[in-house]
């Protein structure tokens, strides 16, 4: 997914630029451009320019995860278990 990028890079700085996200994700500005624009990417606005932060990034592909997103991994697991724990309690012991 990071093909052609130096990830030490992503260590230095805290926004990136459109084109910078495109080669990252690997696909072209315009799309970047529309996943902002539906509100699928957060960016912040600077003149003329917008800049993505990291942490937008880190999330796009998945190094970090959102409270959000932890609270719904957590709602899944807690009704897996309620609804199917006494299968799951039978598959580990065989």
């Amino acid at each position: 997914m990071l093909i052609g990028y130096n990830i030490v890079n992503m260590k230095e700085k805290n926004y990136y630029s459109i084109a910078e996200l495109a080669q990252i994700l690997g696909i072209s500005r315009i799309a970047v451009y529309k996943r902002i624009k539906s509100g699928k990417i957060e960016a912040h606005k600077i003149g003329r320019m917008f800049v993505i932060p990291k942490s937008e990034i880190e999330s796009i592909l998945g190094t970090v995860l959102t409270e959000d997103e932890k609270k719904v991994i957590d709602s899944g697991v807690k009704r897996a278990v309620r609804e199917y724990g006494e299968t799951l309690k039978k598959l580990g012991s065989e």
